[in-house]
């Protein structure tokens, strides 16, 4: 089952016989005080940094997010990515919990969007789903809904089901269904991150839908957590992780995801590995050259 995204130049394909998509995660206000206050003074020059960190990163897509409290969302989402289709053509995945937002950063868009994302509340499904269906986009949908974050994989399983079902009564092919199947810190509980793979396990062959996740939720709280990040993306690969919204600036992290490709044949005599490894050997001979120089 294929997840084809596009932009107005670009297509890019999810899928379980495809190289894992990485969805750069960067262009996002949480936690960064200082990105708040410029956009909430307008100023949006810093997006542009964050495009060209990732693309050199390895991304694949762009995760923008705009939720700036004291900010109009919709328009401040929408300049957002008006000004990052004239920067790339790399397709966006468009993330927001305001319906509005989602509206005008589907109506600023020339493509095929990934939205980030409906959870499995009846109420919400019938907000999103209509919009995501008018505007011919994919969506990512998390297996929670009003009872919380289900405790077990078979939970996780039975709201997947509702939002199969609901995904299908609007109209939307299911290979525009991305499910989240909830990484939850590792910190917290030693068997959150067994529940998520078995979770992946169970919709893949269920369902065969493509799935992906917020990655680093599995280190929170904890040292050093770029390296349990890259032990844990080859291991979701295994079970049918085909994407993740994820650090794309981190070198550890994407190439263990890269490596992850080659070993698990989504890179087929390593034609991808190897082009990298001479770009980066290019890119270090130039560095040194110019050093030198």
């Amino acid at each position: 089952m294929h997840t084809v995204l596009s932009s107005h130049g670009k297509t890019v394909t999810i899928g379980h016989d495809q190289p894992f998509c990485i969805i750069g995660e960067r262009i996002n206000p949480t936690g960064r005080k200082k990105f708040q206050l410029q956009l909430r003074a307008g100023d949006l020059s810093a997006i542009e940094k964050d495009v060209f960190d990732q693309i050199a990163g390895g991304a694949d897509v762009l995760d923008v997010n705009m939720g700036v409290p004291l900010t109009d969302e919709p328009a401040l989402l929408s300049k957002a990515i008006t000004l990052i289709q004239t920067l790339t053509d790399m397709p966006i995945c468009i993330d927001s919990s305001i319906i509005e937002a989602l509206q005008a950063g589907l109506e600023a868009y020339q493509g095929k969007a990934l939205v980030n994302s409906v959870t499995g509340e009846d109420e919400r499904m019938e907000l999103v789903l209509p919009l995501i269906k008018k505007h011919g986009a994919a969506i990512i949908a998390l297996p929670n809904d009003e009872t919380g974050i289900p405790a077990t994989a078979a939970e996780r399983m039975v709201i997947t089901e509702k939002i199969v079902r609901a995904v299908e009564k609007h109209g939307i092919p299911l290979e525009d269904l991305v499910i989240d199947p909830l990484a939850m810190t590792v910190g917290a509980d030693p068997e959150a991150v067994k529940i998520t793979l078995e979770t992946i396990y169970l919709i893949r062959e269920k369902w065969g839908l493509n799935m992906t996740l917020g990655a680093s939720n599995i280190s929170f709280g904890l040292p050093y957590r770029h390296a349990l990040n890259a032990a844990f993306l080859p291991a979701a690969m295994s079970h049918g992780l085909t994407s993740a919204v994820m650090d794309a600036r981190t070198h550890q992290i994407v190439e263990s995801v890269r490596a992850a490709d080659l070993l698990l044949g989504l890179d087929p005599w390593g034609s991808n590995w190897i082009t990298r490894f001479r770009a980066m050997q290019a890119a270090k001979a130039a560095q040194i050259s110019e050093n030198g120089a």
